[in-house]
């Protein structure tokens, strides 16, 4: 058995803290994004109980983008497949920017807290006011990566055309 393969699979359970946002890019493929915390918790030494919590991007393609955007509203709960994937680009100034999400393959709604998807037309009206798009994927090596305010990573929309195939960006 060969030692040199690997693996990029991402299993998580938790909240949506933004609702879906729903586009279209260039060559007509659907992409929606949306994000999720989870919760971990655990005694420190003391026996006091500890909690933290990670926020995670999330972002979706083709026929499960339009599912998320349809059924999904903050607050629910679910289950996600899928892979890392690190996307980067330079903004106008020239500035490298990094951001990474998991791009899942599978999605199940676990609890909907009693409420409704936001729907495919408020998705897409969401993904129309936003700035941010996905465009080109590379790979990082992690000693070049730096942490970066969630307004650093926004996108400009003139560059939606730049796209050639949404499925190979994540």
């Amino acid at each position: 058995m060969s030692t040199s393969r690997s693996v990029n699979k991402v299993i998580l359970i938790g909240n949506l803290t933004r609702n879906p946002v729903l586009r279209t890019i260039g060559n007509g493929s659907v992409v929606c994004n949306f994000g999720i915390a989870t919760n971990a918790t655990w005694k420190d030494g003391g026996s006091n109980v500890q909690e933290r919590t990670e926020f995670h991007n999330l972002v979706a393609w083709n026929k499960l983008a339009e599912i998320c955007a349809q059924i999904l509203a903050v607050g629910m709960l679910i289950y996600v497949e899928g892979e890392l994937r690190t996307r980067t680009w330079d903004d106008a100034n020239g500035v490298r920017h990094y951001k990474t999400e998991i791009k899942i393959n599978d999605m199940k709604l676990l609890d909907d807290k009693g409420k409704k998807g936001v729907g495919l037309d408020e998705a897409k009206l969401a993904g129309e006011e936003e700035g941010e798009v996905p465009t080109e994927t590379q790979v990082i090596e992690p000693e070049g990566l730096e942490v970066l305010a969630e307004e650093e990573v926004k996108k400009p929309k003139e560059d939606l055309e730049k796209a050639d195939d949404g499925e190979d960006l994540f």
